[in-house]
């Protein structure tokens, strides 16, 4: 019988394979929401970085940030197919890193716009990809 996941590894699969699906939801729906709402956010975004470094680079750090989360989004999906049938663990490290990035430079663009609540929120999605990228090892 053909088996995907070696025996005595499903735990350890589905743990993986759960972190990536919770990364891919949060990074693709958050990076297709800024590409179909981009007028909003980009607004949202000028607004709130309108008194730090950030104000004149908004759109390009929008695009960017925007770019980062749809890679981390659709590459946690593809990790999951790559776990799954040739239990390669190069793509789920690449897609937690690129999460891992993803919420760094929110975590920086919080912090220097002085909004500590959302910088503090975003702490637990961090402790996700660290745990994640850990299981990976």
């Amino acid at each position: 019988m053909f088996n995907l996941i070696p025996e005595g590894q499903l735990s350890l699969f589905l743990i993986r394979a759960f972190v990536l699906l919770f990364l891919g939801i949060l990074f693709s729906q958050s990076g297709f929401d800024k590409t179909l709402n981009w007028k909003s956010n980009l607004e949202w975004l000028t607004q709130h970085f309108s008194k730090s470094v950030f104000k004149n680079n908004v759109p390009f750090l929008l695009f960017t940030i925007t770019v980062l989360e749809i890679f981390a989004g659709l590459g946690s999906f593809a990790a999951i197919i790559s776990l799954l049938f040739f239990q390669s663990l190069l793509l789920a490290k690449l897609a937690i890193a690129i999460s891992t990035l993803s919420l760094l430079c929110l975590f920086a663009g919080q912090r220097i716009a002085k909004d500590y609540a959302g910088a503090a929120g975003l702490v637990n999605y961090f402790i996700v990809c660290i745990i994640g990228y850990y299981l990976l090892l």
